[in-house]
């Protein structure tokens, strides 16, 4: 069922947009705001409260920031096929909010110490089963809302790119508030209220959906609503079999987040450890989209489509990479804030958790400055090519290691912190790195993709912004830290990890700079 958009002049109107803009926008500021400051309380709830070792902490971290990156593959398909995407929204926020308030509960604090701990066991279950409501609610809600921005535009109308673009604001908005605000109360008044914060405020958002859905025009309905309430099986109808489905998952993600495999003589490429049973459905996922990748090449496109088509897939592999070093920021560079960071500015002292504010801003600050830039460097013949900003984004994400490394390896006076204002020029340094690669990454999808093939790219796209969080969490287990280093020994830790981690992003982008002229070649006829 296709619903058709009012004319300008019919629709609800604030600020030249329409007001359905809005309800999106609130909605996904407050899921935003709920799932990064979770996840910016994450590692330290971890590793304080249940004493979960480093190791253990950066690999939970990574398996569950990858599959709910995941999942809205599974979220987009069901929206289009039958749900809709104003009920998978709903569904999607309905199970947010129960995974939210499902992290306030954290039962008694771990005794014992790191390594031996003894947590309370039931606690560290709601904890598992909480995350897995989060990522299956991530996977409904997120790739849908976006979808009904799209569509409260005509494809003609000259305001969907501002639409967007105040769209995409909400998310920065919500992780900046929210890595202040829910960082701070769970680190100083306790971690359940952080959590519960986040679940109250979600709520709060998905209310505001509910009443605001009126002004959705129906563009965001079933694409046949008869077909998805006739029975199906068991007197059930399709709708309810999606929504019992993805209570389903949640169980199956639940117990997901808690194994491991031992991989015997190929544990060694796990660094000798046993690895996710994320890490395995990653790469059993990877691998199926490489042999689609090839069955596509080889479907009779052109040699020109080739060639774009390879381009794009090489951008979007190494998205991955870019991403297993920038999620760096939730885990090692929150550790290391904790630890060992002087953590007062401006007479202020901030949390480890609140540091992950300094990113969003910068992406608020950023934005309009690289959304004035890419036109006019364009009129210059000076605008470079998407290859070109891919290797500049990894050459700045090296660039911010290298700053950490550097401030780690040079410690203040005592010799025993570092300056807060170290972590804030690293930001600045993965923040142009970020801009001149993620949304960059989004425009090359729609440009360089076949049109038969641009919505299995998207998805691509999102898989490997999973794998991304996969590797980081892998990336991460270098720089565990043993409970009785002193700060001196944690310093030579993240010195020596952050360099190794600095070299990873520069020769990377050095490599791609050198591909870059065969990949532009390739695009030509």
């Amino acid at each position: 069922m296709t619903t058709q958009v009012p004319a300008l002049s019919d629709q609800d109107q604030i600020l030249g947009h329409p007001k359905g803009l809005y309800v999106c926008f609130l909605t996904e500021m407050w899921e935003r705001f709920a799932f990064y400051g979770m996840k910016a309380l994450l590692f330290l709830y971890l590793t304080k409260h249940h004493l979960f070792t480093d190791t253990d902490g950066y690999l939970l971290l990574g398996t569950y920031a990858g599959l709910a990156y995941a999942l809205p593959l599974l979220g987009g398909l069901l929206a289009d096929r039958y749900l809709g995407m104003r009920k998978a929204v709903v569904f999607g926020g309905v199970l947010l909010v129960l995974g939210q308030l499902g992290m306030a509960y954290t039962g008694h604090a771990a005794s014992g110490t790191v390594g031996n701990a003894v947590p309370d066991g039931f606690a560290v279950q709601i904890m598992y089963a909480s995350l897995a409501l989060i990522g299956v609610g991530v996977g409904f809600l997120k790739p849908n809302i976006s979808t009904i921005v799209g569509r409260l535009y005509s494809d003609t109308d000259p305001r969907r790119d501002s639409g967007f673009t105040i769209f995409y604001m909400g998310i920065n908005v919500g992780a900046f508030l929210s890595s202040l605000i829910v960082a701070y109360i769970g680190e100083n008044i306790g971690w359940g209220y952080g959590f519960a914060l986040a679940g109250v405020m979600m709520a709060l958002g998905l209310v505001q959906f509910i009443v605001g859905q009126k002004h959705l025009y129906g563009v965001a309905e079933p694409a046949d609503p008869a077909m998805l309430k006739a029975p199906v099986f068991a007197g059930l109808s399709r709708e309810w079999l999606i929504y019992i489905g993805g209570a389903v998952m949640a169980v199956v993600v639940w117990q997901v987040l808690q194994t491991r495999i031992d991989l015997g003589p190929l544990s060694a490429l796990a660094g000798g450890h046993e690895v996710t049973l994320t890490e395995v459905v990653a790469v059993v996922l990877g691998a199926a989209l490489y042999i689609w990748f090839v069955r596509l090449l080889m479907s009779g496109i052109t040699s020109r489509e080739k060639g774009r088509m390879i381009m794009l897939m090489v951008l979007i592999t190494v998205s991955a990479l870019f991403w297993g070093l920038y999620e760096q920021t939730y885990g090692p560079w929150v550790a290391m804030a904790d630890r060992v960071m002087d953590r007062t500015t401006f007479g202020i002292e901030w949390t480890a958790g609140q540091t992950t504010a300094i990113g969003a801003l910068f992406v608020i600050a950023f934005s309009p400055v690289f959304a004035w830039i890419w036109p006019r460097l364009d009129k210059l013949g000076l605008n470079p090519s998407y290859p070109a900003k891919f290797a500049w984004g990894l050459v700045f994400c090296g660039l911010a290691f290298a700053v950490l490394a550097f401030a780690a390896a040079n410690p203040g006076g005592n010799g025993q912190s570092i300056s807060m204002w170290w972590l804030i020029l690293a930001y600045f340094a993965l923040v142009l790195g970020e801009m001149v690669l993620s949304p960059i990454g989004l425009s090359a999808v729609t440009s360089l993709s076949i049109p038969r093939a641009v919505g299995m790219m998207m998805g691509a796209w999102f898989l490997f912004s999973a794998f991304g969080e996969i590797i980081a969490g892998r990336l991460g287990t270098w720089a565990a830290i043993p409970p009785e280093a002193s700060a001196a020994e944690a310093l030579a830790t993240y010195a020596d990890v952050f360099t190794k981690m600095m070299w990873i992003g520069l020769a990377a982008g050095a490599l791609l700079f050198l591909a870059t002229p065969l990949l532009k070649r390739l695009t030509r006829e």
